[in-house]
């Protein structure tokens, strides 16, 4: 476990030193995660909206879909540029900001996802939870053999 500890901590203590060079790559890698993590949300919630009402989501899918990128883009490119500006000064890590924008950009699909699933009636995220599963139907093959 030591040597892991050493390992991680020099390797922190270059990245503050080369912080400057670090702090592009490390924006951008905030960036394709907002457009990871947002755009499966995104995407999951169109599924969502389709299957539950379909004619009005034909007739407005060109604006839900051109929402939907727009937030997308929005989010994530607002979280990379504000992470960008939160890793300026070393001397100031950690930066508020930079802990704000990375909690909300990690909270934001997942309360989206949560409020939906709760909204459409899908009910917990944790699988296996009894409390949401449906009554199951009466099965149809006993009503096949009851006719013949």
């Amino acid at each position: 476990m030591t040597p892991l500890g050493i390992l991680a901590v020099n390797a922190s203590a270059f990245v503050m030193v080369h912080l400057a060079q670090f702090r592009i790559g490390i924006a951008a890698c905030a960036l394709i995660s907002g457009l990871v993590l947002n755009g499966l949300t995104a995407w999951w919630l169109l599924r969502l909206a389709n299957r539950n009402a379909p004619p009005l989501y034909r007739e407005y899918r060109l604006w839900a879909i051109g929402a939907a990128v727009v937030i997308v883009l929005v989010t994530a490119g607002g979280g990379g540029y504000l992470t960008y500006l939160g890793l300026n000064d070393p001397r100031r890590l950690p930066d508020p900001l930079s802990v704000i924008v990375a909690t909300f950009m990690l909270l934001l699909p997942l309360g989206v996802s949560v409020a939906a699933r709760r909204i459409a009636g899908l009910g917990s995220i944790i699988p296996g939870d009894g409390s949401t599963q449906k009554e199951k139907s009466p099965s149809r093959r006993g009503a096949l053999k009851g006719r013949v």
